[in-house]
């Protein structure tokens, strides 16, 4: 899972494995058709590639996740993070703040996370 990125269509594929999961390929073949247009081969297809990542596994016909949105989102921020601010946490934060104001929720909301980590 280390190198994986998601491109947009993908991310909207692995919100409906992780939205429904566990559930059967066919169910998931039913909701990519609906909402992606896919044929069932792509679907397969694309399955194939995330249980190879070791994001999803197939059971027996059931797909159950084996790494959270939650999980995979966290690492691909802390691959980026690394990547383009040499792993840092405040130069990422300032260039993401940077021209735009943060709400007093927004700002209790990090303090917050902060004062967790402390």
């Amino acid at each position: 899972m280390d190198d994986f990125m998601l491109g947009e269509v993908e991310s909207r594929f692995a919100d409906i494995v992780w939205e429904n999961a566990p559930c059967t390929t066919k169910e998931i073949v039913g909701l990519c058709e609906e909402a992606l247009s896919w044929k069932r081969t792509t679907t397969y297809t694309v399955l194939k590639k995330f249980i190879e990542r070791g994001i999803y596994e197939n059971d027996n016909g059931i797909v159950k996740v084996k790494v959270s949105r939650e999980q995979f989102y966290a690492k691909q921020s802390n691959r980026y993070v690394e990547r383009s601010f040499g792993g840092s946490l405040p130069g990422f934060l300032t260039a993401f703040t940077s021209g735009k104001k943060l709400s007093k929720k927004e700002i209790a909301e990090i303090e917050k996370i902060i004062g967790e980590m402390k």
